[in-house]
């Protein structure tokens, strides 16, 4: 991680990466007690320690980085992301939401705001993504 991504990392988890991060984790809980949702508790711990630590890092379609389709880059995803925004998506991209339009109030958040929209995003369909370095 280069330094300039550390600082922005440090200054990330103050301007509410933790609190954003948390909530992920909350998700994956949820979806690790009913068995039926452990692929979507291992996206979100992957989505939630990018969450905490986003720059530096990018997401990815796992079908274009890795150039083969799998089980979770195919209809099954398809179908996994349907069922993850109706149980969760919405409201972790509610809050990345939120927080965005809290930190582009002040001129130093707009850079973090702006990360949080590309995580509200991710949040919506995080099924099929791979975190990697930027």
């Amino acid at each position: 991680m280069s330094p300039i991504a550390l600082l922005l990392n440090v200054l990330w988890i103050v301007c509410g990466g933790v609190w954003m991060a948390v909530g992920w984790v909350i998700a994956a809980v949820i979806m690790a007690i009913t068995i039926v949702g452990l692929p979507w508790a291992k996206a979100s711990l992957n989505i939630a320690v990018y969450t905490l630590l986003p720059f530096g890092q990018k997401a990815v379609s796992r079908a274009d980085y890795l150039g083969r389709e799998d089980i979770g880059t195919g209809p099954f995803g398809l179908l996994g992301n349907i069922i993850w925004f109706v149980l969760a998506g919405w409201w972790l991209a509610l809050g990345h939401l939120i927080t965005a339009v809290l930190l582009a109030v002040t001129i130093i958040g707009i850079p973090f705001a702006w990360a949080h929209l590309k995580l509200a995003g991710i949040a919506l369909w995080p099924i099929g993504k791979e975190i990697v370095p930027a």
